[in-house]
């Protein structure tokens, strides 16, 4: 079986939102032929300020529980040897995103236990989308509907670096589930200077020409659009199984970990958000993890 590191990580915590990330995962996993780990981070900040080793017991073991249930469902889905639990001390989201430094792909649930109520975004998923290293999807809407053919795969496309790594891990997916690659590019993100449109379109019919050379196993269907990029992927995302996006777009402030379009995307598109990291620099890894 394929994979490095962790392989994909899913950060479970038995919630809904945690209970369809697992689900994403798993299908994900099995795609790619590749190790999926079950994180369950406990020991929350109030807890570690209780000195009563019973507490902590008692608390560790309903986490094993609740971690457990979990791995059962992927393991019955993927064969024992293709997944691997892992309780993990410390705050979910310093815990995945220290292991988005070695994973394949961070899966996480768009609200977990503890949320406030009336929000779209959790706090553990907003910041691992934030912060994380490579690839991190955030799972929410529906990426399958019955009865009906799958939706295509969708990508956000600006001429960014971050747009660019966003586009591989796109043709990545496209190939791994046999669906179109839906390209979106909107001119509304051009440069701010006459014939801006024009040359970014250019470069947008280029950059896809090239890439469909590379991959002529996937069906490619691209999108100009004239208005905001907010827009125009929105509408991609309507009827996609997955939207991918770079963490930042042309003309990002610099220093921002995520731009104005990746926020959007994870607090209001339709079906599972992929954010598109730089990889983690030499160095990058797990420290909170204990097994």
């Amino acid at each position: 079986m394929a994979g490095m590191g962790h392989g994909i990580v899913a950060g479970y915590d038995g919630s809904p939102g945690g209970e369809q990330a697992l689900q994403w995962a798993v299908r994900e996993a099995r795609a790619r032929r590749t190790a999926l780990t079950v994180c369950l981070a406990w020991a929350p900040a109030y807890l570690a300020a209780i000195s009563e080793s019973s507490v902590d017991d008692v608390a560790r073991q309903r986490c094993e529980e609740i971690l457990e249930h979990g791995v059962v469902y992927a393991r019955l889905m993927l064969g024992s040897g293709a997944v691997r639990p892992l309780l993990a001390r410390g705050s979910a989201a310093n815990v995945l995103r220290e292991l988005s430094g070695t994973a394949e792909m961070v899966v996480v649930g768009s609200r977990g236990h503890g949320g406030v109520a009336g929000l779209k975004l959790g706090s553990v998923a907003w910041q691992v989308a934030v912060h994380g290293h490579g690839p991190v999807v955030m799972v929410r809407g529906q990426w399958h509907v019955a009865d009906h053919a799958p939706g295509p795969v969708a990508v956000g496309v600006d001429g960014s670096s971050a747009s660019q790594a966003a586009i591989a891990v796109a043709f990545q997916e496209a190939a791994l589930h046999g669906v179109p690659l839906l390209a979106v590019c909107a001119l509304a993100d051009a440069p701010g200077v006459l014939g801006g449109a024009p040359e970014m379109e250019a470069d947008f019919s280029h950059a896809m020409t090239v890439c469909e050379k590379e991959h002529p196993d996937v069906t490619v269907l691209r999108q100009v659009a004239q208005g905001a990029p907010r827009t125009a992927l929105l509408a991609a995302a309507a009827g996609a199984q997955l939207l991918l996006v770079g963490c930042r777009g042309r003309g990002g402030v610099p220093g921002m970990n995520l731009g104005s379009v990746a926020q959007a995307m994870l607090h209001y598109a339709p079906c599972p958000v992929g954010i598109i990291h730089p990889p983690a620099s030499p160095g990058d890894g797990v420290t909170a993890a204990d097994g």
